[in-house]
Order: C-alpha cells, then sequence, then structure tokens
C-alpha cells in the first residue's frame, strides 16, 4: 500500500486532496496491470510520441499541478480511458486510426479533461453509493481502488462529463497551439467508418450531440 495510507486507512472521496488522488491513482494502476485488463506497449518510440503530445497538453491544462502518466495499451479496440491522479491510457486501435498528431492530442486533450473535472472521482463516489458500499465515515483506500479497477473499463461518463470534457479538451487544444477543429474531424471520421461502432464512441453520448457543442464552442470563439 502506498505510504500516504499507512495509518490512514478511510478517506471520503469529496474531501480527497491532489496528493491522495494521485496515490489512489497509482493504486488504480497498478490493480490494471495485475488484473491483465491492461498490457502496455513496449514500443518505445511510440511510448515517447504520446508522452511528448500527453505532457504539452498536460502543461496547458487547468490542472498542470499533477504528474501526469500517459500510457499505451496493447489493444486493437479504438479506445481511451482516463483515472484519477493524472492517469491516461491510450489504445495502439486507436492511435493507428489518428491521421496526424493533432488528431491523436485531440483524444489526449478530451482525456486530459476528464481528469481536470474530477469525472472519476465523482463516478467513483456515486457507484460506491449506489451500491450502499459508502459509510459516513468513508471507505477504505482498497476498497476505493478495487471499485475504481473493476470500473475503468465498464462504466461510460456521463452525458454531462462527457461534455464538459470536450469543452476543456477543446480549449486545451487551441492552447496547446493544435487546430482544435480537429476535435471535431476525428469524431466525424469515426462515425462515418464501416463495421461495428468503435468504443470510444459506442460507451460516449450520441456523437452528433457532442459534434454540435463543439461546433457552437468554435464558432463562439471565432466570433
Amino acid at each position: 500500500m502506498d505510504l500516504l495510507f499507512r495509518g490512514v486507512q478511510v478517506i471520503q472521496l469529496s474531501t480527497i486532496s491532489p496528493q491522495q488522488e494521485v496515490a489512489i491513482g497509482r493504486q488504480i494502476n497498478q490493480g490494471l496491470l495485475e488484473s491483465g485488463k491492461v498490457k502496455l506497449s513496449k514500443d518505445a518510440r511510440i511510448n515517447q510520441y504520446v508522452q511528448e503530445i500527453g505532457q504539452q497538453l498536460a502543461a496547458t491544462s487547468d490542472r498542470p499541478d499533477l504528474p501526469y502518466t500517459f500510457q499505451v495499451v496493447r489493444d486493437n479496440s479504438i479506445n481511451a480511458f482516463a483515472t484519477m491522479g493524472g492517469f491516461v491510457y491510450l489504445h495502439t486501435g486507436l492511435i493507428k486510426t489518428t491521421d496526424n498528431e493533432a488528431e491523436l492530442a485531440s483524444v489526449i486533450a478530451h482525456e486530459i479533461g476528464h481528469i481536470v473535472g474530477r469525472h472519476s472521482i465523482t463516478q467513483l463516489r456515486n457507484t460506491a453509493l449506489a451500491q450502499g458500499l459508502l459509510s459516513a465515515a468513508g471507505l477504505e483506500t482498497k476498497t476505493w481502488v478495487q471499485l475504481a479497477v473493476n470500473l475503468a473499463y465498464n462504466l461510460p461518463n456521463s452525458r454531462k462529463d462527457e461534455l464538459e470534457a470536450d469543452r476543456l479538451g477543446l480549449t486545451n487544444l487551441a492552447r496547446a497551439g493544435y487546430e482544435p477543429t480537429a476535435m471535431i474531424s476525428f469524431m466525424q471520421k469515426l462515425t462515418q467508418q464501416g463495421g461495428s461502432t468503435p468504443t470510444i464512441l459506442s460507451t460516449h453520448p450520441a456523437t452528433s450531440d457532442r459534434i454540435v457543442a463543439l461546433q457552437k464552442q468554435l464558432n463562439s470563439v471565432n466570433n
């Protein structure tokens, strides 16, 4: 167990500090790796490429103080997700689908938006409440971690959280010097592909709604 939690077995996510968030994020990451759900890529070139883009976007985000970790997952599905404490996971299938750096950056910026909005923390707390796990005192750290590992792949974000992550991501994308329209064009490209719906879209709100909201945001900035 992380040193931060020795002697502090029970915590409340509603009052969690950034240091605690990062420490729990590290334990969630360890749990995902040990569970076999996440198998990391050993391709040094692609790992460095993702790290460089990710750290650039992290520095211009609204939570630049977190020690972000960007990891490439060996999985052909078109997906990406984030957990608390600055951990972002990108599937090789998604990376291969991007045509340029701006498209990949748009996905990373969206996932950073979830971290900035503390969405995984809220999601985790709401799930614990719904399952009757949460007491007035809080939950043991190991219980939070186990719950988060189980939820990482299985629980879609709310429509509100997705739209907020899009909004924050688009702003950050432009701030970092990328063409913000890449976020819209990448979503459009995924919807126009044949076959089954990519995982990253199937677990999100209607893509058309997201594109409309992003276009409105772009128009308000340009006017």
